[in-house]
């Protein structure tokens, strides 16, 4: 969840301030991660200024700029319609062809299609462990 009262920039900024960094090494790091999401031109609008998508995409920004090993998306594109489902899963996909680990969470079987592995739960059991061949899988 984005801070309601905070510009995109300031919301991306905010997991730096935990690391004691100094605030213009932060602006610069939160710059290059809206810019990476494609949000240069936004990054002084507040949440409610943003489109559901724009707001998922500083979401991930601001995940990013942590540096984190493992990306972590619970339903990443749950409340985003058809054309900003795409958008995000692009980004997903691009960030997955750069080397970052992704683990997602989904109901959607369209975008577990788009991941190398995926795991079934029926009841909190594990019914399927399966690896995908095709465009995303590493040989």
């Amino acid at each position: 969840n984005l801070l309601p009262r905070a510009s995109a920039l300031a919301n991306v900024m905010q997991p730096l301030v935990y690391r004691r960094m100094g605030r213009a090494e932060r602006r610069e790091r939160a710059e290059l991660a809206l810019a990476r999401v494609g949000l240069s031109q936004r990054m002084q609008h507040l949440p409610s200024q943003l489109s559901g998508g724009q707001r998922q995409r500083v979401a991930i920004a601001r995940a990013l700029v942590a540096e984190p090993a493992i990306l972590l998306g619970d339903e990443p594109t749950g409340n985003l319609d058809s054309q900003t489902t795409l958008e995000i899963m692009a980004l997903f996909d691009q960030l997955h062809a750069e080397g970052h680990t992704l683990l997602l969470v989904t109901h959607e079987a369209e975008i577990a299609e788009h991941c190398d592995r995926s795991i079934r739960l029926v009841d909190g059991q594990i019914v399927e462990d399966r690896r995908q061949v095709g465009r995303h899988a590493r040989h």
